[in-house]
């Protein structure tokens, strides 16, 4: 309870540990759930490891660190060896859905909405946050649906969490575990590597060619990490800074650009799985790279279009 009690520590702090503790339980749920589920194929592995997950998102600020990476390796070995499967589906028929719609209508997107509302109110109050104001915006989404319907109990939306996180899978770690590699690539100085190695190929001072090499190399490097936010850190430092900002680009507009120009990769690559392999699970699609496909062209039409606004506008 010092955590909790800790007046250092912001009030948005607090509310978010209470947030993963949530989340740690679901994942927890999900594994008990899958372990004495008859139909899933592997229950002792998705058991392992969906509970390690949970404990040590749940837990982890108050489990030893050295603990916290054995309770992670215990995780990955069932992911490995493909040991994490889907059980039974209590998915909702066409009838349900149709019955439900016709109910509800176009109000159903008030709760997602909801999520947004709460994160840009939130990221208004320095003590609270955006991340904290998501969770909360998911805990109001889920009154307001329990106004919309008696059937929206608490069992549902522990069974339809559970759903989505089996339908994803081992997956599903693999926003976190890149935003963590970003850090990781800062911290051991590929940034340093990367600008030793742009330097032979970028004319000193053209500033130009600099947001070209900026911009692209952000879409690669997305495609690599699966998230612009940890690409942008070492390309801020490999690239941005040393030839695009040192000779009096705009940090307003190169950052902004450049972090959209690394969606641009995300929207090409299966390492950013919440965008593009998610939805393939959701809608049961026969081509998993069927999403990326259909963005692929948009993707290079926006890289054109940042690139030139970034030369314009520096």
């Amino acid at each position: 309870m010092a955590f909790f009690t800790d007046p250092s520590i912001t009030i948005g702090t607090k509310m978010l540990e209470v947030i993963y503790i949530f989340m740690g339980l679901m994942a927890i749920y999900t594994g008990v759930k899958n372990l004495r589920d008859k139909e899933n194929p592997s229950p002792a592995g998705t058991c392992i490891f969906w509970s390690a997950l949970g404990i040590v998102i749940a837990f982890g600020r108050w489990i030893p660190a050295a603990a916290n990476g054995v309770i992670i390796i215990i995780m990955i070995i069932p992911a490995i060896l493909q040991k994490v499967k889907i059980g039974k589906v209590s998915a909702p028929t066409e009838k349900e859905v149709d019955g439900n719609y016709k109910k509800i209508g176009m109000k159903i997107f008030i709760p997602a909405l909801m999520i947004g509302i709460c994160a840009i109110i939130c990221a208004l109050i320095p003590s609270i946050g955006a991340l904290t104001g998501c969770g909360l915006g998911v805990i109001l989404s889920a009154v307001i649906l329990a106004f919309y319907s008696r059937d929206n109990k608490p069992k549902v939306f522990l069974n339809d969490s559970e759903r989505l996180l089996s339908s994803v899978g081992p997956l599903s770690m693999l926003p976190m575990l890149l935003a963590s590699l970003g850090a990781i690539f800062t911290a051991a100085g590929v940034g340093d590597v990367i600008a030793g190695i742009v330097g032979n190929v970028i004319p000193a001072g053209n500033v130009n060619v600099g947001i070209v090499v900026f911009a692209i190399g952000m879409m690669l490097f997305t495609m690599i990490m699966g998230n612009a936010f940890a690409a942008i850190t070492v390309m801020t430092v490999g690239i941005g800074a040393p030839f695009v900002l040192a000779y009096g680009a705009d940090p307003v507009v190169v950052g902004m650009v450049a972090l959209t120009c690394g969606y641009c990769g995300t929207l090409c690559t299966p390492m950013a799985a919440n965008f593009n392999i998610v939805p393939v699970a959701m809608l049961d699609m026969k081509d998993r790279m069927g999403v990326i496909k259909n963005q692929v062209l948009p993707a290079l039409i926006m890289i054109v279009v940042q690139i030139v606004y970034m030369i314009a506008l520096k």
